[in-house]
């Protein structure tokens, strides 16, 4: 399960560094989550390993592959659907940010799907 977590975790972070930047490499996740350049150069080895991500032998920009960007688009769905719900239930804001972060990695796929009904029926 933490790993699935951890996994997850790098995925999303990467997808929004992509949002912000032209280029993403492994300094500019580290810079974000704050963590060792040994536990983001690990981190970014299993995701290549595990066919999420591919990284520029020349330059160290970050690409996801298909099924990254699948994985990683999930993810942040289930991260926003969730901070609404928490929020639409009276969260403030910041503490359903955090939450969300949390409940994401763990939550059932039939759970999600109830929560999102519930989000998506303004």
């Amino acid at each position: 399960m933490k790993t699935k977590e951890s996994e997850e975790m790098y995925l999303e972070t990467i997808l929004l560094l992509k949002k912000k930047k032209p280029t993403v490499r492994s300094v500019d996740i580290v810079e974000e989550l704050g963590y060792a350049k040994s536990s983001v150069s690990r981190a970014v080895n299993l995701l290549m390993k595990n066919g999420f991500i591919t990284v520029n032998s020349l330059t160290g920009d970050i690409g996801f592959t298909e099924k990254g960007t699948e994985k990683a688009r999930n993810i942040y769905e289930r991260h926003r659907i969730l901070t609404k719900a928490l929020c639409k239930i009276g969260a403030e804001e910041k503490s359903a940010e955090e939450n969300a972060c949390r409940i994401e990695h763990v939550i059932s796929d039939d759970l999600f799907s109830v929560i999102k009904k519930f989000v998506n029926e303004d």
